[in-house]
């Protein structure tokens, strides 16, 4: 079973959930073919790569039920396609500057029937709408994401920890992460055993809203 990678480190997912995140394999491969998203060695390691990183960010917090998240540089639906199968009663706006990107996450948006997923294609300085949290795989350096998300982030605070940036990141952060000291980093090896987690990280970014 595909999913089995999935199930190992969330073991109380819905019959629904599992079936999702069964039928993504067959999906992406389709409309991989069409629309090239995700390179061949990754496709063949769908649920290592891709699927499983992007449920990196559910180790760190569980998005509470009406929340909103914006997936931004979402790609073929990476981390959003997943969190959304994850936290069904959560509302994920996917965002890519690249229309075909788009088209691939509408269509495997359509073909699991996802209710609280909203594609969209644009570039994430022109999104008018606030966020709970802004999720993403790893697009731009800390200090030019945080420009391009700025203005972005809801005031009123619905989680245990603020409202903010919830980031996918490899490697050495020392010099991205120096201008900002209240950036929290998570290493996935803690959670995934796999090799390939060994240098992942999650980096939470509280964001101060203005009043």
């Amino acid at each position: 079973m595909p999913t089995s990678l999935i199930t190992k480190y969330f073991p109380h997912l819905t019959d629904v959930q599992i079936s999702h995140f069964d039928q993504l394999q067959s999906l992406y491969q389709d409309w991989n073919l069409k629309i090239n998203v995700v390179s061949r060695k990754d496709i063949d390691e769908l649920y290592l790569r891709h699927v499983l990183h992007s449920l990196g960010i559910a180790k760190f917090i569980t998005f509470k039920e009406g929340s909103k998240i914006l997936d931004v540089g979402t790609g073929g639906g990476f981390p959003g396609i997943p969190l959304a199968i994850l936290f069904p009663k959560t509302h994920f706006t996917l965002v890519d500057s690249i229309g075909k990107k788009v088209k691939v996450v509408e269509e495997v948006k359509k073909g699991l029937d996802l209710d609280n997923v909203t594609a969209i294609h644009s570039r994430v300085e022109d999104i008018d709408d606030t966020f709970d949290f802004i999720v993403s795989r790893a697009v731009a350096a800390m200090p030019t994401f945080v420009r391009w998300t700025k203005g972005k982030i809801a005031k009123k605070n619905n989680h245990a920890i603020k409202n903010g940036i919830v980031y996918l990141k490899g490697g050495d952060l020392t010099e991205e992460l120096a201008s900002f000291p209240k950036a929290e980093i998570i290493n996935l090896s803690d959670y995934f055993e796999e090799d390939f987690y060994e240098t992942k990280k999650v980096v939470y970014l509280p964001v101060k809203v203005r009043s």
